[in-house]
Formats: structure tokens, sequence, C-alpha cells
């Protein structure tokens, strides 16, 4: 109880006092009513967790196959998206790769070519310069060719310097550019095949994004398939639930982890299915771009892409079940009205 003084107390009078009931009670009260609240919302949510599993283990055979399927319709995107990064990868390589193969005049001499890299490197539209010296090419040359005693009993060397030259903007340009050089022998610069190849990786970006979303939304569409027949099979429960006064959300709530179940083990088997592909491809592509001289290898999924994929499959089951379930209740629901 607590007390505040009245207004005749501040005239001399004989101070009185009101009581005041504490509302300590009724906090507590209101807290424990919020979290007995809480308690039974989070072991519905747990129960619905348990079940969908329970109701999946319950069908290996029905659930493996929905599962099978979904894999294979989540795996196709996912290779599509995987073989879109490295298709990036290597257009990054190929972009970095794009040099001016600049040949200078036989007579130009080392100290000239040397200067004429540093005048070069000066420039804004040239992002690296590496000067090659005519004994750099002739040991490549030896090394390369398989022909290094022919090359022996050639006196001198014949080689004049290179500049190999990295553009930064319109490659075209500089090119001509630098073909007006007075120290320009020889300008070598393939543009016409990139030009090509980035024609072609724009099309397969685009062709393999519309891809995946057909076939993300085949995957929705296979769960929504799947979640629709386990509400037939419970229609009368549901109408009793309904009769009951269960709200949409108490009904949907299993229906939803059955999805995402779903969802979930469907991307995993995903993830599995394209790490045997990876591993597969991996060594015989190696091998290939070893054999013209590149680096170039498959890279995978790492951790946090992997984490993803389970959390984006597990959604796109949710949603897949949420859609179906909340059509069901709509219809049902107007059905009794």
């Amino acid at each position: 109880m607590s007390s505040f003084p009245t207004p005749e107390s501040s005239h001399g009078g004989a101070p009185s006092r009101i009581e005041v009931p504490a509302s300590h009670d009724d906090d507590l009260a209101v807290e424990s009513a919020v979290q007995s609240r809480l308690g039974v919302w989070f072991d519905h949510h747990l129960y619905s967790l348990v079940a969908s599993v329970g109701r999946l283990l319950s069908k290996p055979w029905a659930a493996l196959l929905t599962i099978g399927v979904m894999a294979v319709a989540l795996a196709l995107p996912l290779g599509l998206w995987a073989a879109l990064s490295n298709i990036e990868r290597f257009a990054g390589e190929v972009q970095q790769s794009r040099q001016i193969s600049l040949f200078l005049k036989p007579e130009i001499k080392l100290e000239r070519a040397r200067a004429l890299a540093e005048e070069l490197r000066a420039r804004p539209e040239i992002g690296a310069i590496e000067l090659r010296t005519p004994e750099q090419g002739l040991a490549d040359l030896r090394e390369k060719s398989g022909l290094g005693d022919s090359l022996s009993a050639i006196e001198g060397n014949p080689l004049p310097s290179l500049l190999l030259v990295t553009p930064k903007g319109d490659e075209l340009a500089l090119a001509e550019s630098l073909g007006t050089l007075a120290e320009t022998d020889v300008v070598q610069h393939d543009a016409g095949w990139r030009q090509r190849l980035d024609g072609w990786l724009r099309f397969g970006i685009r062709l393999a994004w519309l891809l995946a979303a057909m076939l993300g939304l085949g995957a929705l569409l296979v769960v929504g398939n799947t979640v629709r027949l386990d509400i037939q099979s419970r229609r009368e429960e549901i109408g009793v639930l309904q009769l009951l006064g269960a709200t949409d959300g108490f009904i949907r709530r299993p229906f939803l982890y059955l999805g995402a179940c779903y969802g979930l083990a469907a991307g995993a088997v995903a993830l599995a299915l394209l790490t045997a592909a990876d591993r597969t491809l991996r060594e015989p592509l190696t091998a290939l771009a070893t054999s013209y001289g590149s680096h170039f290898e498959l890279q995978g999924f790492d951790l946090p892409q992997a984490l993803a994929i389970l959390a984006g499959a597990a959604v796109l089951g949710w949603l897949g079940a949420g859609f179906v379930t909340g059509h069901y209740l709509r219809q049902n629901r107007s059905g009794q009205g």
C-alpha cells in the first residue's frame, strides 16, 4: 500500500491519508499471462515441427519420392547458378588477359624500349604494361616450341622487344593509337573473338537466370502439390478444428513446417548431387584447361553459400505450403459461410 498527503495537511490541519492499492500484483499477473501465452505459442511451434518430421518419417517412400523430385528441380537451377559463377569468373580472367601485343622495330634498343614503357605507363587509358626483352622472348620460344636445338643454330637473336599492354577502357582505340607510334612495328590485338565471347556470355547469363526462375517455380509447385495431398487426407480434422474456433494460423502452422522440412531435405540432397557432379567434372576440366596453358578450374559452393541454399530451399517449401494451405482455408471458410 502507498499513501499521498491530502490538501488539508497544507493548512496545518491533521493530515489525512488516502490508501491506494499497489499495482505490483497486477503487473505480476500481466507478466505471468504474457509468459504463459509465449510458452503456449512456442510449444505449439515445437509440436508442429516435431509432428511434421513425424509425418515425413511415417511415409518414407512417398517422402523420398517428393524430396527426390524437389532435389532435381532445385539442383538444375543451382547447377546453372554454379555454372554462371564459373562463367563470370572465366569472363573476368578473359578481361584481365585482353592484352595488346606491341612489337617494336628490330632496331629499337632495349634502353629506348624501357623508356617507351615508362611513357606509356603514365597514360590514363593503360592499366598495366610489361616489357619482354628479346632474350626473354627467345627463352620462352625455346621452352614452349620444343625447337631448342634448331634455335641454338641461329646466330644472334632475331626477336624484337615486346610490350604487353593491358588497356583500361576501349582497347580498339588504344590499339590504333599504339599503331601510330614511331617505334611500333606490329600491333597484335585479337578483339573480335573477345567481343563474340562477351556476347555469348551475356546470352548465357540471361538464359541461366530465366531457367533458374522457371525451375524454382517448378520446385514451388512440387511442394505445394505434396502439401495439398496432405491437406486432403486431413480434411475432416481441419473441419473439426475450424468448428472449434481454431484460427487459420493455428491450422496452417503444421503444414508450413511440413513444407519447410521438404524444402530443407531437398536442398541438402541437391547440394549432395552438385558436389558429386563437381568432383566428377573438376579433374578432367582442370586437365583440359592445363593443356591450353590455363589455370582455370571449377569452384563449388562454399559454406556460407551452402547454408544460404539450405535456408532458401526451406523458405521455398514454406512458401509453397503457405500458398496452398491459405487457398484451401479460404475456400473452406467461404463454403461454410
